[in-house]
């Protein structure tokens, strides 16, 4: 939706946006129309075995859903260590 907005930072996800309602009343004796309008804006630390790069967002039927996969395990690697003789 083109009122809000997610963006990815130094490992922080900012979602921000603008909320709009109007509300209209007419009657035979007044006519009333109320306008409110209010931003937000929330900040998340991620934690850093999130993979960024596959970070998905949609928006769909007034709810926000974020897809925050982890990354692939990394497998501890052994190394050989040679011993030095003197």
């Amino acid at each position: 939706d083109k009122d809000i907005e997610v963006v990815l930072n130094s490992n922080v996800l900012t979602i921000k946006g603008e909320k709009k309602q109007e509300e209209e009343q007419k009657e035979k004796s007044f006519h009333r129309l109320e306008r409110r309008y209010g931003t937000f804006k929330r900040s998340i630390v991620l934690p850093e075995e999130i993979d960024s790069t596959k970070i998905a967002a949609t928006f769909k039927h007034g709810v926000l859903h974020i897809e925050l996969p982890k990354k692939a395990p990394v497998e501890p690697q052994a190394t050989k260590i040679a011993i030095k003789t003197e």
